[in-house]
């Protein structure tokens, strides 16, 4: 199968791109750099050493001998995607090409509006190019379980039946967005539906909860295969974080009393999702959504999984909890179904076997991890406006 992923370079479009082609599938993608300009931007950088991209891609071609189609530019500019699409005409497309922090799209009025028009921008791109260019094409997009926030009741996977005043009918789940980041995704599910609808055009949303993890197979095949592994508090989700902060005798920093309980997933698990979602592509016209997430844990229980991994291997680790910087449920319910991908054939990894992994991996990139302060603690908080600087 022929497909595109937008986003190539990022954390998960890299290691997706070589393992789809490992797989057989003609693999095409696109990036700018933006999350290494945008990383470097917040003063931090990449634990693991990520080359240039153009060495990336001699590298995997020099070990496995496939070759992967690159194309360099912005997907808000339609000139550039309605070219990649024309060019590599995808039956599949893989869209992960968008500014993935809610902490970035917190920090002020410019980082907000970035946020929402980056990713809107991009995903309507997309859509209008499918739609023009390659109609059949089926669009896998990486959305996030952030979407549904934290209600008082369980999780379906995007719809849910519902009865009001004597009438029943089948809606999409309320979304209860708690960032800029998050809320634009939000805009993104409705934009794909009403693509859906009216143009006929097939997707799946996936709702990915926190992705976790250092390697898949083709990164242990050779060290410029590695894909990046930010742990700042901006870009380092809360499993990453936590494991580098244990490496260099970090505490492990927890927001508040840590029972926000979200779900994660396995980076091995995530590519695998996504190659289970482009495999078994919806009918035209369907828009599906499936929960990728495998399983379910409290920021208190991540940070006590990875005090006990480490401990195992004999680093000694300590809990440090701080002021929540951001505006949330800190103890709440938290139940989400997410039985579709399973259905397909994933066969997850667990958190606690992976963990003693992750932190003997990134041993080996100890002296890329020694960060200092004001690159692991929160500085960005949702309830305080920054002070406003005008030319």
């Amino acid at each position: 199968m022929r497909t595109f992923i937008a986003g190539i370079d990022g954390y998960i479009g890299w290691v997706l791109a070589m393992h789809l082609a490992n797989e057989g599938h003609e693999v095409g993608g696109a990036d700018m750099y933006l999350r290494r300009e945008w990383v470097k931007e917040v003063g931090s950088w990449s634990a693991t050493p990520i080359r240039p991209m153009e060495e990336r891609l001699g590298a995997f071609e020099e070990v496995f001998g496939q070759k992967i189609d690159f194309y360099e530019g912005d997907l808000r500019d339609p000139d550039f995607v309605y070219k990649c699409l024309e060019d590599f005409q995808p039956e599949a497309i893989v869209h992960l090409g968008e500014q993935p922090s809610a902490p970035y799209s917190m920090i002020d009025l410019e980082h907000t509006t970035f946020t929402q028009l980056n990713n809107l921008q991009g995903t309507m791109n997309i859509l209008h190019a499918i739609r023009e260019v390659c109609p059949d094409a089926h669009l896998v997009k990486l959305g996030t379980m952030g979407e549904y926030g934290t209600p008082n009741v369980p999780i379906p996977e995007g719809f849910f039946e519902v009865e009001y005043r004597g009438r029943k009918d089948t809606l999409p789940f309320p979304r209860q967005p708690g960032s800029w980041y998050h809320l634009s995704k939000v805009h993104d599910s409705h934009n794909i539906a009403l693509a859906c609808k009216i143009w006929g055009i097939r997707s799946t949303d996936l709702m990915q909860g926190v992705v976790y993890g250092t390697w898949t197979n083709e990164t242990q095949a050779d060290e410029r295969l590695v894909t990046r592994f930010d742990f700042d508090a901006v870009f380092g989700t809360v499993v990453n974080r936590f494991c580098v902060q244990a490496d260099i005798g970090y505490p492990l920093t927890v927001y508040g009393k840590g029972g926000q309980t979200r779900g994660y997933i396995n980076l091995r698990d995530s590519v695998r999702c996504m190659e289970l979602a482009i495999e078994n592509p919806p009918k035209r016209g369907e828009y599906r959504v499936f929960n990728q997430f495998t399983e379910t844990f409290s920021v208190r229980e991540v940070a006590e999984n990875v005090k006990e991994a480490a401990e195992r291997i004999g680093v000694e680790v300590h809990i440090e909890h701080l002021d929540n910087p951001r505006v949330e449920l800190e103890e709440h319910f938290y139940e989400a179904d997410h039985r579709r991908l399973l259905d397909l054939g994933l066969e997850p990894h667990s958190m606690v076997d992976a963990l003693e992994g992750m932190l003997k991996d990134l041993m080996a990139y100890k002296d890329r991890e020694e960060a200092k302060e004001d690159v692991i603690e929160p500085k960005v908080r949702w309830n305080e406006a920054p002070e406003r600087v005008s030319d």
